[in-house]
């Protein structure tokens, strides 16, 4: 178990150092080979630097001076990944109280604020400031970054400093959640337009190539990620605006680049980047495979199990004729080896981080279709795509899966003393809707059957997954067995608290900020697009 606590401060400190080499070159003793500031900027290393480093702290694993992976652990392994369905973590943390079972740690919950405004908000301000005059096709890349990163802040707590920040000492002024997205759909129409302005320009140019660990510099690539995230928040808010929604989304895909399709893929991956689950998971053993992954994945019969997961070794389980399984959360954990012979998180270090795919893509296409959007094609013809393009992903053959009745199976723990545990057969916290698409269905079964395929393809970006549970219900989740929240929490965890260093450092900011989220500072309190009534009819 490695996991680990540094204060702000000493994060702070190491931003402003990484800010001071980019910003005073001048100031620094080089070497004989005498490297000038033009000869830096022809490389492009002053734009590169900060892009190379913004991309690792999005699927949050960057070196930080004394060791990866932890980082991403208390950003979002023991949170997200876990009220995603996706994973529970073996180890009782302490005590076995904390996050699982809704005893929400401060300490783990406000790493995702802070280290993303101290590292990339930092970084990412330097750098507008660097570029928007003299270089508008990297302050376009730059924006692009930028919501994909804090959009994904926004859905963890709500309301955040993007419009005003740096404007003060304190970061700056809150935007309220909505104020936040029409931000965001600003940011990338302006990014579309500035990048095809380049292109244009400049033809096959790839300034960024050296630094760019999700598509060697392709700005065309980048476009189309703009677009394909334009899409994502497009349909994150439909519960709430409708119209906007709408106008947004066939925008994306009226766009002359488009959205990601066939085996568009934006992964961060080179030789400065691991993937933090293959540490989490299969070094330290403090992740493993959740009680919903194992019912739906084994349930479906899903090919795409073996890639996923890793058969699990202990041998109660396999007496018991399992090959995979998982935890359920909210379980008792009072020892780390009760459940540490589970399956384990299938996923190499040198693995790329998804931060989206073609195959998310069709899915938000096939919803956006059945809410009755030209989305370039039926709900059933782009679902069927979405589960297509996932399969080849991962090198799988879908075989009669598109027509399987097949439904998520029972989830039964044997090694737990009594049955607490478990979800048995006819429960209706088990998803009992198959594969197969099915015309004469409702729309909102319809919707369960999108939704629960995109949240497969989407694995392991439990962020994502998180999400779009929260705004539509699906796939089915198990409720959390025990429920240490004290009252706070009824349900499921509708987002994580804001950070304690926030509210000690900026209590006018934080003060607003609990105004403009419209209900106390916990784990209970919906977010703006995550309306009571899910259906969309």
């Amino acid at each position: 178990m490695k996991l680990h606590y540094k204060i702000a401060s000493s994060v702070f400190a190491l931003a402003l150092l990484w800010s001071g080499c980019t910003d005073n070159f001048e100031d620094i003793n080089i070497d004989e080979k005498k490297v000038t500031d033009e000869q830096i900027k022809a490389d492009y290393f002053f734009i590169g630097g900060p892009v190379l480093q913004m991309q690792q702290l999005i699927y949050m694993n960057f070196n930080w001076g004394w060791g990866t992976d932890w980082t991403f652990q208390i950003v979002q392994n023991l949170n997200a990944d876990i009220f995603s369905g996706y994973m529970m973590t073996p180890t009782p943390f302490a005590g076995g109280d904390n996050n699982h079972n809704y005893m929400l740690v401060d300490g783990w919950n406000s790493s995702a604020w802070d280290y993303t405004y101290e590292r990339f908000m930092t970084e990412s301000n330097n750098l507008r400031l660097k570029t928007e005059a003299e270089y508008p096709h990297m302050n376009a890349a730059n924006k692009i970054l930028r919501v994909a990163a804090m959009h994904r802040i926004s859905d963890i707590y709500g309301p955040i400093i993007y419009t005003h920040y740096g404007e003060s000492k304190t970061g700056g002024k809150f935007d309220s959640q909505k104020d936040a997205y029409m931000a965001f759909f600003k940011d990338l129409d302006d990014a579309v337009t500035g990048l095809d302005q380049y292109i244009k320009q400049y033809p096959g140019a790839k300034p960024l190539a050296k630094y760019d660990l999700l598509f060697g510099g392709d700005f065309s690539q980048w476009i189309k990620w703009a677009n394909s995230l334009r899409l994502r928040l497009a349909i994150r808010i439909s519960n709430v605006e409708p119209a906007i929604a709408k106008t947004q989304a066939e925008a994306a895909l009226n766009n002359s680049y488009g959205v990601f399709e066939g085996s568009d893929v934006a992964g961060v991956k080179g030789a400065s980047y691991t993937h933090p689950l293959a540490t989490l998971s299969g070094g330290w053993e403090d992740i493993k495979m959740g009680a919903v992954a194992e019912s739906i994945l084994s349930g479906y019969q899903d090919p795409r199990l073996p890639k996923f997961f890793k058969p699990t070794t202990d041998e109660v389980v396999l007496a018991a004729n399992y090959t995979y399984k998982g935890i359920r959360q909210g379980c008792k954990l009072t020892l780390k080896d009760i459940y540490v012979k589970h399956s384990t998180v299938n996923v190499a270090k040198t693995d790329a981080a998804i931060l989206m795919s073609a195959a998310e893509v069709y899915f938000l296409r096939s919803e956006g279709a059945l809410r009755g959007w030209n989305m370039k094609g039926t709900a059933k013809e782009l679902y069927e795509l979405g589960v297509k393009a996932s399969m080849s992903q991962h090198g799988v053959a879908i075989g009669d899966y598109l027509a399987s009745d097949r439904v998520a199976a029972p989830y039964i723990d044997v090694i737990a003393a009594t049955d607490v545990n478990n979800v048995p057969e006819g429960s209706a916290h088990l998803n009992n809707v198959s594969p197969k698409w099915d015309d004469a269905a409702s729309v909102d079964v319809k919707l369960q059957k999108i939704i629960t395929q995109k949240w497969i393809a989407m694995f392991p970006e439990g962020q994502e997954a998180w999400s779009e549970f929260r705004r539509t219900g699906f796939p089915k989740l198990f409720p959390v067995v025990e429920n240490k929240s004290q009252g706070k929490i009824e349900g499921f965890v509708k987002r994580l608290n804001f950070s304690v260093n926030e509210k000690s450092r900026n209590p006018e900011g934080y003060q607003e900020a609990v105004t403009l989220l419209g209900g106390p500072d916990t784990g209970g309190t919906r977010l703006w697009w995550d309306v009571a009534n899910k259906s969309i009819n």
